[in-house]
This record gives C-alpha cells, structure tokens and sequence, in this order.
C-alpha cells in the first residue's frame, strides 16, 4: 500500500491528467455522461432486486442497499468515467499541490456535474422505456425514496451529502492506494456501503433517483433542483475538504515549485 506522500503524488498526477482531458470538452462530457449512468445501474439495482423486500416489510431493506449499490463506483473506477463527486478531490488536491489550476477545478466540476446530469437522465429515459421499473414494489420503493428527500430540510440534505462525499472520496482515497484488484474493489465496497445503508446524499445518485420519479410521474424537476441546490454543496465540502485538502496537508502540503494558483 502507498503511503499517504505517494498517494497524494499519484492523485496530483490524476488531476494533471483530467486537466488534460479538459482540452477536448465533449469527450469529457460523454465520459461524464458514462458516470451519470453506471450510478443510476446501481440506482435500478436496487429499484429491482430490493423493492421485494421493502414490499416485505424486511428489517433488512438497508444492509440489503449497501451491499448492493457499490457495484455502481466499482464500475465507474475500473471502466473509467467521470465522477462530479470524486473529481470533486481529486482536482481540489491536484489545485493544492500545484499540478493544475483554478480553471482545471472549475471546468471539471461544472463538465462532470453537467454530464452527470445528462448521463444519469439518458439512461433513466431506456430504463423507464424498458418497463423493469414498472412493477408495483418498485413504483412504490421508487415514490417513497423521492418523497423522503424532498421531506429533508436543507440543513439536512446539506449534512447528509458532506457525509456521502466523505465516505465516497474516501473510497476512492483508498483505491488508489491499494494494489490489487481484489483489495481495490474491498475498499470501493465499505464506505459506500456505509453511506447508503446510513442514507447519506449523493448528487448524483439523486439524478439517477429523480430522473427515474420524474419520468414516473413520481416527482417533479424542481424537486430534483432543490435537492441538488444543497447536495452537490455538501458533496464538494465532505469530498474536497475533509478528504482531499486535509490527506494533501496530512502528506506534506507541498506544493510544485513556482506553480501558479489560476493556471
């Protein structure tokens, strides 16, 4: 396992890479777009295999979540995509440590959550085409899910993304540093277990959630705008602050020499 100098190093090198990619803007846009998809997978996972359960009345409902829904970043960082919520850290330390700029941070985060958005939604629209939602325990599980976000104060979304995004870039954190696939893929699964089974606020999970309510009639776009009004906030606080900036202080806060902030 890298120490925390090395991993820093080698999410600096991630963050020169993604500003990188930033010279092609609709490329970075469809891979964000990709995102936004393989989290709304994890988002009809549950819809499907978990509604039974909830129809059921099991004790069971959340453990049964957070087992299944990390197979959605699992497939994010082994196909390669681009994830608002881990771009959030890994550009913040890319910023810090001087490998990238100011302009790098804030052109990913609006491409990747943009795409996200667009991702998310595009594959809501051929879920809802294929009718695998459509049964009544998973209309039901999906009408429950939205009208308990929307039910949240933002203090509350607010909170609860600070603490998603924490455990999400945390994650990620760790993937970097472990070697091995199977160690990878361990470390992927925990914290975003977590954060699912503990209901914490993922922006993007939410677009996957609210497109799929909004094309079921479910919800409304302006529920899904006030969630992320206070969500992708939260997620950039709990992912960019309490993970990145203080792994990059923690691992030596060195910046590149003559590196410039707005660059």
């Amino acid at each position: 396992m890298d120490s925390i100098a090395q991993n820093v190093e080698a999410t600096s090198g991630q963050a020169e890479h993604k500003a990188h990619d930033l010279g092609h803007p609709p490329r970075y846009f469809v891979s964000a777009m990709l995102a936004g998809a393989y989290i709304g997978v994890g988002e009809v996972l549950l819809l499907v295999a978990v509604s039974p359960f909830v129809a059921q009345g099991s004790a069971a409902v959340r453990l049964l979540e957070g087992a299944l829904f990390p197979i959605a970043l699992t497939i994010v960082m082994f196909a390669g995509a681009q994830l608002f919520t881990s771009n959030v850290m890994v550009m913040l330390v890319g910023a810090l440590s001087g490998r990238t700029g100011v302009r790098d941070l804030a052109s990913s985060w609006c491409l990747s959550l943009g795409g996200n958005l667009a991702g998310a939604f595009a594959f809501g629209v051929m879920v809802h085409a294929s009718g695998v939602t459509s049964s009544p325990s998973a209309r039901t599980m999906l009408a429950e899910l939205v009208h308990g976000k929307t039910a949240l104060g933002g203090g509350q979304l607010f909170w609860r993304a600070v603490l998603c995004n924490m455990l999400v870039c945390l994650a990620v954190w760790m993937f970097t540093r472990a070697r091995g696939d199977a160690a990878k893929i361990c470390v992927l699964w925990l914290p975003v277990a977590v954060f699912v089974a503990a209901g914490f606020e993922h922006c993007v999970a939410n677009m996957a959630v609210f497109g799929l309510a909004i094309l079921d009639g479910a919800a409304s776009f302006s529920d899904l705008f006030r969630n992320l009004m206070f969500t992708v906030p939260g997620n950039v606080v709990g992912g960019g602050l309490l993970v990145g900036a203080v792994y990059w202080f923690t691992g030596g806060a060195r910046r590149e020499p003559g590196a410039s902030p707005s660059a």
